[in-house]
């Protein structure tokens, strides 16, 4: 049986989004520039973020944020992600662009 397009946007909505602003730091770009970011929201599937300047959607990003503890229901959890950019809108107030990325691989990172 096809899947329609309606269980295709049910799915992306699938996960708990949790709408916090914690600060993220991405990577993307040919010389893998570091960018500071914070996000919108964060789900176990993805993330949105605002940030100065984008990648077009289908590029790969690299991001670290720290989870907090209303998330993990323990102890803050640093978590280094690989993934792709899904879209990029137009952003917030401040005139930052919105990035909506899936999240295809993630490691959680001792403390150091």
């Amino acid at each position: 049986m096809a899947e329609t397009q309606r269980d295709q946007e049910n799915d992306k909505r699938a996960t708990r989004r949790f709408a916090l602003r914690l600060p993220v730091s991405v990577r993307y770009g040919e010389n893998e520039e570091e960018h500071t970011a914070q996000t919108r929201d964060v789900s176990a599937r993805g993330i949105c973020f605002y940030v100065d300047s984008a990648k077009q959607a289908g590029s790969a990003i690299d991001f670290t944020l720290t989870l907090p503890p209303e998330i993990t229901l323990t102890e803050s959890i640093r978590v280094r992600c690989k993934g792709r950019v899904m879209r990029v809108e137009g952003g917030d107030p401040a005139g930052k662009l919105a990035v909506a990325a899936v999240i295809d691989e993630y490691e959680f990172l001792a403390d150091s």
